[in-house]
This record gives structure tokens, C-alpha cells and sequence, in this order.
């Protein structure tokens, strides 16, 4: 099984995306590839634009490497309680070229914060939101208070009850 993941975040330190390559590196035999958005250059949308440029050659790629995946992890960093700008804007031009974008493909959501809330606003959105874009979420798991529940040195969650329900919620992609 062809796995992609990737944390819905920009930074290059991203705690959504060291998440979710943690958690799709549970599924066991599974071929993970892990993008970065930041490899998906793409303009600010706008109608406008769109009509001048058409589809942008970063949300099409986006697209094409999506395409090659069995099931997805996805981790949404979580900025005044939405997604980040720079998520939202390739996730808008590529919805725009395919609306099933995700079509249907099993996945689980995530999503963590440095704080107590654990990103939970961002996840329900995404949650809420999947169907209309050939989402097919499986399980979900919000991870409050990162720093505390995870080793970045050694990429592990260290939260015993977390990480059994990220395990869980993996399981439900095979």
C-alpha cells in the first residue's frame, strides 16, 4: 500500500508534519512517501488569475502525486484556529482543477499543536469538509500539548494512551 503524508504546514521544523510521518510509518509494509508542501508553488488564488493563468503547475503537481497514493495521513497545523494561508491556497487551486481531489481514497486525519487544544478547531473543519472533496476519513486523533507527547529527537510519541489511538487510527487504513 501506497501511503502519503504530509503535515499541512510550511515550517521546516513542522510538528504536523514529524506527526504524520510518525504515524504513517506504523502501517506496517506500507510505502510512505512524505511531501512538503512547500513543493507546491503556487500564486495567491483568485478568480481572476485563474482565468489569466489557468490551473497552477504547483497545485497540478500536487494533484499527480496525490493520484499515486492508496491512503493518506494528513496532519493540519492549526493557525488562528483554521489552516495555515499557504495550505489553504494550494488546497483551493487544486480543488479547483479536481474537486474529488482525495477520490475517496481512505485516510486519516490528524492534528497537534503546542498547546492543550491540540489543533482541535482546524481538525473539525477538515473533518466537516472531506466529503465534499473525495475525503474518506477513517479515524482522526488530535494530539494536545505536542512538546509534552512527543520525542522529536527521536520521532516518537511518547503519550502511551496517544499513541495507541494513533495506532488504532492507522489500522483502519489497512
Amino acid at each position: 500500500m501506497k501511503v502519503i503524508a504530509f503535515g499541512a504546514s510550511t515550517s521546516s521544523t513542522s510538528i504536523n508534519k514529524a506527526l504524520a510521518t510518525y504515524a504513517a510509518n506504523l502501517i506496517d509494509g506500507a510505502d510512505v512517501q512524505v511531501l512538503d508542501i512547500n513543493n507546491y508553488n503556487v500564486p495567491m488564488f483568485s478568480e481572476d488569475l485563474e482565468k489569466e493563468i489557468g490551473q497552477a503547475e504547483g497545485a497540478q503537481g500536487f494533484l499527480r502525486d496525490l493520484a499515486q497514493a492508496d491512503a493518506f495521513v494528513i496532519s493540519f497545523a492549526e493557525h488562528n484556529g483554521h489552516y495555515p494561508a499557504a495550505y489553504k491556497n494550494l488546497f483551493d487551486w487544486a480543488s479547483r482543477i479536481d474537486r474529488e481531489m482525495f477520490k475517496n481514497k481512505p485516510a486519516v486525519y490528524l492534528a497537534t499543536s503546542p498547546g492543550p487544544g491540540g489543533a482541535q478547531s482546524v481538525l473539525a473543519a477538515a473533518k466537516g469538509s472531506a466529503p465534499f472533496f473525495g475525503g474518506n476519513v477513517k479515524a482522526s486523533v488530535s494530539v494536545p500539548s505536542f512538546y509534552y507527547n512527543f520525542d522529536l529527537a527521536s520521532g516518537q510519541v511518547t503519550n502511551e494512551a496517544i499513541a495507541t489511538e494513533i495506532q488504532q487510527a492507522v489500522a483502519t487504513l489497512a
